[in-house]
């Protein structure tokens, strides 16, 4: 899952994006409004955690931009703002698909992120099962033949889109948008690497396959 936080109060933006990270998921952060619109022009989120008091362009106009683009991106929306006519407009008048006010259990904020994040994709099963393989999101557990997987947050973000496809072949290009940040570099070799590392701890008989000059499927 990528997640895109917009919040211009640095210190809690830098938390909020360690934190998710180590959950697993790929998080890049945007300081103002202006930066949100830029980034979710060019990379596709599946989460943006926005903040709605933003400067240059205001958190509500961001969200009303996001709806309007038809794109897959939910938005939950943080404000310190928390009377119920605060949360229905920022619901109803600007489009966000879920509201958390300020201060928040981070234990919250990851089941929302990770809720709407389901909803962002096509339906698949709460669990993943495949060739011997079971996946628990939710959980953070990967196992093969009942034998527990030590995955890497990295190994674990990809087993999890290659069970999710059902058999549909993932270019290396799929799996670095969705599973790393902007600050990885394309033309490295990480995907390869990361694949390859998961393949070893798969263990025979091989599950995961290479499809050449398309990528790579369970």
């Amino acid at each position: 899952m990528r997640v895109l936080v917009v919040e211009d109060h640095r210190d809690l933006a830098e938390t909020v994006a360690a934190g998710l990270r180590r959950e697993g998921l790929a998080v890049d952060v945007a300081g103002d409004g202006a930066a949100a619109l830029e980034r979710a022009s060019v990379n596709r989120y599946d989460v943006v955690v926005l903040d709605r008091d933003l400067p240059v362009v205001h958190g509500d106009d961001v969200c009303r931009s996001l709806a309007a683009s038809g794109g897959p991106a939910r938005v939950l929306m943080l404000t310190a703002a928390g009377a119920v006519e605060d949360r229905v407009d920022g619901l109803l008048g600007c489009g966000a698909d879920d509201y958390l006010p300020k201060p928040f259990a981070f234990a919250e904020l990851v089941a929302r992120v990770r809720a709407l994040g389901r909803r962002a994709q096509p339906a698949v099963p709460p669990v993943l099962v495949a060739g011997g393989l079971r996946l628990d999101p939710g959980r953070r557990t990967a196992t093969r033949d009942g034998r527990r997987l030590d995955l890497s947050p990295k190994e674990f973000a990809v087993l999890e889109l290659l069970m999710g496809a059902a058999g549909r072949v993932v270019s290396a290009e799929e799996l670095l948008e969705r599973a790393w940040d902007e600050a990885a570099d394309p033309f490295t070799g990480t995907v390869k690497v990361t694949v390859s590392r998961l393949r070893r701890k798969l263990g025979d008989p091989p599950v995961l396959e290479t499809v050449p000059h398309a990528g790579y499927r369970i």
